[in-house]
């Protein structure tokens, strides 16, 4: 039974019986299976590198109330607000990205961290859903307001902040954030010719980077030749998915994470393969699958361009990373450290992805007055 009655006007009743309950209720399944899997895999993880067995679990689980409240107060804002958020905070990690090549210490060759009030704070994974809003704000300016150059807006945005993760360099995030524009630009009405041009750019950029950049190399030549690189913690997570089985040997059992340095991380979904077994893993791609598809089709139906086009940027991340993710660990491409969405341990990425997921579900809430173009909802 309902806690909100359908005639309740207050604004919890309303954002009740308009918010997409479904999208809301597997993303807390991906919450609550993360939470399993993370105090399954963190003992092994603390006591490799000198902390107590729960430490790890204990520092994500603290933030969780507060993200599931972030995403619940996100979720709850006008367009305009949701506008207003992503600015702000797309400037503000732009600022802190900046930071962190000037004083950000270097952790495995890379200055992705930055040090902030005593938390270790990594702002690429708040840029990604910022940009994602602000760059749809530009696309949707370009079509429905005269004199705003929104396409030229959103393309130096893109440059600017693809620089900079470059820089870092973190050669994932970028390819993310890339995606996430290229989708939009299509969305907002590119021309075929250019949607070629862009895919021809996307593989002279990738092949750049191979010659480049020597740990994306080492990465890529380890995938395809299985006599090239450190291959051992690949070859330890296809052999927890194989001990794993169909119905696992049960959370916290698994013996496969004591050997993978990043089993609360990268390697999480390896982690679930052993533990809970292939059908769990099933189910998490599908949670996975469901938030996406169903994303798109309610967004689908709205006539709001920057709404349509915000939300497909924020589920393209989504879904993106959480694709890649999955698919590093069953070695169905190169490895690349990018957390599983809501299940991975990361308090930067637990935070970021609620503020995305809190706006997609302020984006997909039903509201009388639809309007379109820049137009506010009701």
């Amino acid at each position: 039974m309902s806690t909100f009655a359908r005639t309740d006007r207050s604004e919890l009743g309303r954002w009740w019986w308009t918010v997409d309950r479904w999208t809301l209720a597997a993303i807390i399944a991906l919450v609550a299976i993360g939470a399993v899997l993370l105090l399954a895999a963190s003992p092994a993880a603390g006591n490799r590198i000198g902390l107590d067995s729960f430490h790890l679990a204990r520092r994500q689980l603290v933030l969780l109330p507060f993200a599931l409240l972030l995403m619940t107060g996100v979720s709850l804002f006008s367009l305009r607000w949701i506008r207003r958020t992503a600015g702000l905070g797309f400037a503000v990690a732009l600022l802190l990205c900046l930071l962190t090549l000037a004083v950000g210490p270097e952790i495995k060759g890379a200055t992705r961290w930055i040090n902030v009030a005593g938390f270790s704070l990594q702002p690429s994974e708040f840029l990604k859903p910022c940009f994602a809003v602000t760059a749809a704000c530009m696309f949707a300016a370009a079509k429905s307001e005269r004199g705003i150059p929104g396409v030229t807006i959103a393309g130096l945005l893109w440059a600017i902040s693809g620089a900079l993760l470059l820089l870092q360099p973190d050669v994932g995030q970028f390819f993310v954030l890339t995606a996430i524009w290229g989708v939009q630009f299509f969305l907002a009405g590119l021309p075929l010719a250019w949607v070629a041009l862009l895919l021809v750019g996307g593989v002279v950029a990738l092949i750049g980077t191979y010659f480049a950049l020597p740990h994306v190399a080492a990465r890529i030549d380890s995938f395809l030749d299985p006599a090239a690189g450190d291959r051992y913690q690949i070859s330890r997570s296809l052999k927890a998915f194989v001990e794993g089985g169909l119905f696992g040997r049960g959370p916290g059992e698994g013996t496969v994470k004591a050997q993978l340095p990043d089993s609360h991380s990268d390697f999480i979904f390896a982690v679930a393969g052993e533990e809970l077994g292939m059908l769990a893993c099933l189910i998490i791609v599908a949670l996975f699958a469901f938030v996406v598809l169903r994303g798109f089709s309610r967004v689908l139906q709205d006539n709001n361009l920057f709404v349509v086009l915000a939300t497909a940027g924020l589920l393209t991340q989504f879904g993106l990373q959480a694709m890649i993710n999955m698919a590093s660990a069953l070695h169905m491409m190169p490895t690349k450290g990018m957390t599983l969405p809501f299940i991975s341990y990361g308090g930067s990425s637990l935070v970021a992805l609620s503020l995305g997921m809190g706006m997609v579900l302020a984006l997909t809430r039903r509201r009388p007055g639809m309007g379109s173009g820049m137009g506010e909802r009701a």
